[in-house]
């Protein structure tokens, strides 16, 4: 069955883990008092980005800043769909500074940006499938940038409750395995409110349901080009449990970033042109 997964060639923007650090927490997973290993958190990362470079990724970087230790989470900028950007305005104003690093990239690279009104924390919350936007609120995003994400690219969002606060964004709950014609995710139910439990499980009855050990090892923060799919190799069932489904993981271990609550989906934004 593998074989008949095509890949699609994606384009990346990352930012170099070079100020990462734990300096304050702003969800479960953040102590601010645990020892970072920047030398193993900068292996780590180039391993992420060798990965997607073999399998024909195009890869850009953008300037790490001194006092955003956060900005390695290139997801969290921005959201990207037909070549439109839809900024970031972050929760905690610990972070707010980096949309403004990150906006001037994208305006470098000659895209236009939108700057939100509400509360947004792009890809963190916003799942592009290819149809419509999946859009997780409850920690972070409001609702209120739920219809205006939908306002600006014209597409359908539906807005999924999270519940759990170790699960604070969308994609460390649910990823799209392909945003093709097989359009198909993978998840952990529990992460989110029993309502929308339904409308995952209407929309999508043959999604890969992950196991909890599999969500807390950040499983679901993977990224997928429609075949291969970089995943934590702590997630051995997820992983598993994709293979029979025809998919090939590519594990790649980003654990000093779980220190902040982050992953490989986290540390990668998607330019859709």
């Amino acid at each position: 069955m593998s074989d008949s997964r095509v890949p699609r060639r994606r384009r990346f923007l990352v930012c170099e883990p070079r100020h990462f650090a734990v300096q304050y927490a702003i969800n479960p997973w953040m102590r601010p008092d645990a020892h970072v290993d920047v030398d193993l958190a900068r292996e780590q990362w180039q391993a992420l980005m060798s990965a997607y470079r073999t399998h024909g990724h195009d890869v850009d970087v953008v300037e790490p800043v001194l006092g955003l230790p956060d900005m390695v989470f290139a997801a969290n900028s921005a959201v990207v769909v037909d070549g439109r950007v839809f900024g970031s305005l972050f929760h905690a104003p610990e972070r707010r500074a980096e949309s403004t690093h990150y906006d001037t990239w994208f305006k470098s690279a000659g895209f236009a940006v939108h700057r939100p009104e509400s509360v947004c924390e792009g890809e963190g919350d916003l799942v592009w499938t290819g149809r419509y936007l999946l859009a997780g609120t409850g920690f972070r995003t409001t609702r209120e940038a739920h219809r205006e994400v939908q306002e600006f690219f014209g597409h359908p969002v539906i807005s999924l409750t999270l519940v759990d606060p170790r699960f604070y964004h969308l994609d460390t709950a649910l990823f799209v395995l392909d945003d093709g014609h097989a359009n198909n995710i993978a998840y952990y139910p529990e992460a989110f409110s029993p309502g929308s439990r339904e409308v995952l499980a209407r929309l999508y009855p043959d999604a890969v349901l992950a196991t909890a050990e599999d969500a807390m090892a950040f499983g679901l923060n993977s990224v997928s080009d429609g075949r291969h799919v970089f995943i934590a190799p702590q997630a051995e069932a997820l992983a598993a449990a994709l293979t029979d489904r025809g998919y090939v993981p590519v594990p790649v271990d980003l654990s000093e970033f779980r220190k902040a609550g982050g992953g490989i989906k986290c540390c990668t934004q998607e330019i859709r042109s």
